[in-house]
C-alpha cells in the first residue's frame, strides 16, 4: 500500500483517535499530522511491518504523551464559575457526555491513554503494553485507577465509600 493510500485510508481513523486523547479537535489534527508527518519520512520501511497502522497509531500515542508532558508545566485548565442564576440543562444526554469529557480530562495523560487504547481503539492489555512501551501488568493496574476515578468522578459516594474502609 503506497502513503496516500493510507492516508485516504486511515487519516481520519488517526484523527479520531487524536480527539478522544486530546479532547480537542485541532490538537488531534496536529497529532494526526505529526504521526503521519513522521511515518512519511519512514514509509518504506513501515510498509513493509505486518500491521503500518499499529505502528502509525503507535506514533501518534507518543506524540499525544509527549506534548502532555512538555504542556504540563505551563498550562493549568480554567475551571469556571457556575452562575448562580443558571437552570439546569433540559438535555441530560448532553450534561452526561459534558460529564464524562471533563473527568476523562481530569486523568493523567496515562491514564487517558490507557482507557482510550482499552475501550476506543479495543485493544487488550498486552497491545496496550506495547503501544507505551510499559510492562503488561502496568497496563492492567493503569486501566483498573483510570476506572475507579471515573466511577468517583461520576458518583462521589464510591470515593467517600472507600475512604472509610479500614
Amino acid at each position: 500500500m503506497e502513503f496516500d493510500e493510507y492516508v485516504a485510508v486511515r487519516g481520519q481513523q488517526l484523527v479520531r483517535l487524536g480527539y478522544v486523547l486530546s479532547g480537542d479537535r485541532y490538537r488531534a489534527e496536529d497529532l494526526a499530522q505529526t504521526a503521519l508527518m513522521h511515518t512519511h519520512q519512514h514509509w518504506r520501511r513501515v510498509r513493509r511491518m505486518d500491521d503500518p497502522h499499529a505502528y502509525v497509531r503507535r506514533v501518534l500515542v507518543n506524540a499525544h504523551v509527549s506534548a502532555a508532558r512538555r504542556s504540563s508545566s505551563r498550562e493549568a485548565p480554567l475551571v469556571m464559575a457556575e452562575s448562580a442564576h443558571s437552570e439546569p440543562d433540559p438535555a441530560l444526554a448532553v450534561a452526561e457526555h459534558d460529564a464524562m469529557w471533563r473527568a476523562l480530562a481530569e486523568l493523567s495523560p496515562r491514564e487517558r491513554t490507557v482507557l482510550v487504547l482499552r475501550y476506543y481503539e479495543d485493544l487488550d492489555h498486552a497491545s496496550i503494553a506495547a503501544v507505551l512501551g510499559i510492562k503488561d501488568s502496568t497496563a492492567r493496574a493503569t486501566v483498573s485507577r483510570a476506572l475507579a476515578a471515573l466511577r468517583a468522578a461520576h458518583d462521589p459516594a464510591i470515593s467517600e465509600g472507600s475512604q472509610r474502609r479500614p
